[in-house]
């Protein structure tokens, strides 16, 4: 291994302070060392950098010419500590900086020798809000803005701005935050639209005489003003999203074994605590893949349920010893910090399950949710009775989570070494056939080879066990991909969310698979918004909400939600596909050109070729665009790749489109619905086949495409 030993830093929300020393490169290399140490110097000596770094509550990046702050509390940390600096730097008027704040998922490393970095959206998004100033400036993300605004104190030091281009001509939204002594009031002169401020502007000392007419209006000016101000502030203390209060996160549970290894037993009693809950419908609880986006035991509770949007917070550990399990877990409500009730379980391995059962119980009793008999039934449930199969099970579950294509494959050896010790184990089953669904997206394995085996390891999972929601969703994506059978699909989707009404990628996979094809938009928004609200996190989840807008032709609101996904990954090149065609359709061709060229680098660094679909939309864009010659370039650019992807038949007929041959486009998606490629079901709705929506051929295939009810997910 290299000579640096990487230690993860789990992803979590942090409030990131990003400063920069103005003209840095512009001085003297004696200048720049002397900069940097007064910066250093300065930022050390503010009190909110000396607390949170007592409470180890703090990260300090060096950038070269100035640093990032990570702090992990809260976002008015970060703010509180640039306001700090700015008055320290009145004494120093020879160290212009300019800072910049945003609130986001940040991770990173810690190397052998002490040294952090840290990357992400969090710190991105912080470096470019602070791009968008000049000397002075605090300037901060709509984000923390709206956060800021919250509070009475903080209203009216903030300065709306509107929109700054930064990088690959993205816009971002940035706030002014300045006093009466600190900050730069003036426009950065990056932006050229007027300031739009939050508040109302400081009236002139001066006192003109007024008579008895004019002291009237002026009192009903005053009175006016007073009920418009009451107005807007109780209307800000209002919370902008709705936040159920029987709803709850079961957070990572802390590993407390001495051997490692038992990671896989630990997050499998979290994850089936929180499957046991997911079963009652009178709950909303939060999918494992957004909640593992936070360690163990995080810190700042009421911001994390802000970002999950929930209630409550469940914490825990466990720890294995020989064949026994000691389980401790307690039940907070996020808002108050208050703790509702906490219990500590000493069991035997083969009593995990009455352990698991009795822990959802409570918090259901708890939060007085409601459930039904069969509800009762499925918190209770014991899928095995051997223990080693459960045990294997849990590896699988392990590896499937971190859903690559390796992990992937270990996961279905894991169930089958699991249903090898118990051929009835339904759950088994029914992770085999979610993993064989997952591999065809994320490895080369094709879907005829993948959707088989999947549709038969969910019949042989239902058929011992037709409660079992994650089987339902897995057997309805089969027949929808597969089998091209929406009546069926739509009724395995039903019966899933029946069943778990908390799994989010039954409501995700019912939207984009079925909905959508069909054109049921409203229908598909509503369903893919209920999964986004349970799997906050999910960058799929959210690019594919994006991607149902473009296909309903509402390309503000697609671009609008891209940006958003976009902050959860900057680097995730389905979001900057979906980005680019959202963008090429509303008419911004340069912006779509950026956002594909971004794919094809994120894609590149993934290796197996997976520019393949970037550089095809490349094709088609200048197609479309009349540059026919560049359009021939990334032609061949695709063809070389075809031998490491295969070819996309529906992708060349939409470059063909843009060439303008509309007979061999309809070739070329004939050939797609012949190969049963999953996107040919978009051919009702996708805006880039309207060019060949009057043509008989193309009216004809789309007869036969439903006829067979084919439907679909999104193409890698």
């Amino acid at each position: 291994m290299a000579a640096e030993i990487k230690q993860e830093i789990a992803l979590k929300i942090a409030h990131v302070l990003f400063i920069d020393i103005v003209a840095y490169s512009k001085m003297a290399t004696d200048d720049q060392r002397a900069a940097v140490e007064k910066l250093n110097q300065i930022v050390q000596s503010t009190d909110e950098f000396r607390k949170a770094e007592s409470e180890n509550r703090l990260l300090k990046i060096a950038t070269g010419d100035g640093m990032a702050l990570i702090f992990y509390d809260s976002p008015e940390d970060p703010v509180e500590c640039a306001l700090e600096i700015s008055r320290a730097l009145k004494e120093h008027p020879e160290l212009r900086l300019r800072m910049g704040v945003h609130s986001g998922p940040v991770s990173g490393v810690v190397d052998v020798n002490g040294r952090a970095n840290v990357a992400g959206a969090g710190i991105n998004i912080a470096q470019r809000v602070m791009d968008c100033g000049d000397s002075g400036h605090i300037l901060l993300s709509k984000r923390v803005a709206e956060d800021l605004e919250q509070f009475k104190h903080w209203r009216p030091h903030l300065y709306h701005l509107g929109e700054c281009e930064v990088k690959h001509g993205e816009k971002i939204e940035v706030v002014n935050l300045f006093t009466a002594e600190l900050g730069n009031s003036e426009r950065p002169k990056r932006l050229t639209t007027p300031a739009e401020k939050t508040t109302v502007p400081p009236v002139s000392t001066a006192r003109p005489r007024l008579g008895k007419r004019g002291l009237m209006i002026t009192a009903c000016i005053a009175v006016a003003a007073l009920v418009i101000s009451s107005f807007l502030f109780w209307q800000g203390q209002k919370p902008k999203t709705f936040i159920p209060e029987k709803s709850i996160a079961v957070m990572p549970f802390e590993n407390l074994s001495r051997e490692p290894d038992n990671a896989y037993l630990v997050d499998g009693i979290q994850d089936e605590i929180l499957t046991r809950l997911a079963k009652v419908a009178d709950l909303r609880v939060i999918s494992r893949t957004s909640t593992q986006q936070f360690k163990s035991k995080p810190g700042n509770l009421p911001e994390i349920a802000k970002q999950l949007g929930v209630a409550n917070i469940l914490e825990g550990s466990a720890q294995r010893l020989s064949d026994q399990v000691r389980v401790n877990v307690q039940l907070i409500r996020a808002a108050t910090d208050a703790h509702l009730w906490a219990e500590t379980y000493d069991r035997r391995l083969t009593d995990v399950f009455t352990v698991e059962t009795k822990i959802a119980t409570k918090i259901a009793d708890t939060l007085q949710a409601k459930f039904s008999g069969s509800e009762h039934r499925a918190i209770a449930a014991r899928p095995t009775e051997n223990m080693e199969a459960h045990e294997l099970y849990l590896r699988g579950r392990y590896f499937a989570g971190k859903r690559t294509a390796d992990d992937l494959h270990r996961a279905i050896d894991y169930y089958n070494q699991a249903l090898a010790k118990d051929p009835n184990y339904a759950l088994a089953y029914a992770g085999l056939a979610n993993s064989y669904v997952f591999l065809q997206e994320y490895s080369n394995l094709t879907a005829t080879e993948a959707f088989p085996k999947a549709q038969a390891a969910a019949a042989r999972a239902l058929a011992i066990d037709d409660n079992l929601g994650e089987a339902h969703a897995a057997l309805a994506f089969v027949l929808a991909d597969a089998d091209f059978n929406f009546k069926e699909a739509k009724r395995e989707f039903e019966r899933a969310i029946e069943l778990n009404p908390n799994y989010p990628d039954a409501h995700y996979f019912f939207g984009i698979s079925v909905l959508l094809p069909l054109g049921q938009f409203d229908q598909a928004i509503a369903e893919i918004k209920h999964a986004i609200a349970l799997d906050p996190f999910s960058v799929i989840i959210n690019a594919n909400l994006g991607l149902t807008y473009i296909m309903a032709r509402r390309y503000p609101e697609a671009i609008t939600q891209l940006r958003k996904t976009e902050e959860l990954d900057p680097n995730s090149r389905q979001v900057q596909d979906r980005l680019g065609t959202a963008l090429l359709l509303s008419g911004d061709v340069p912006g779509a050109v950026a956002e594909y060229e971004k794919a094809r680098e994120s894609a590149q660094k993934q290796g197996q070729g997976r520019e393949y679909y970037a550089v095809v939309f490349l094709a088609h864009l200048y197609g479309v665009s009349g540059n026919r010659e560049q359009a021939l370039k990334f032609i061949e650019e695709a063809k070389q790749l075809e031998d490491r992807v295969g070819v996309w038949a529906y992708g060349i007929a939409l470059i063909q489109i843009g060439l303008t041959d509309k007979e061999q486009a309809i070739d070329w998606l004939e050939r797609s619905y012949e190969a049963k490629e999953s996107s040919i079901s978009w051919i009702k709705v996708d805006p880039y086949l309207d060019p060949l929506r009057n043509e008989p051929r193309f009216q004809a295939l789309v007869a036969k495409v439903f006829a067979t009810q084919k439907s679909s997910t999104p193409s890698p």
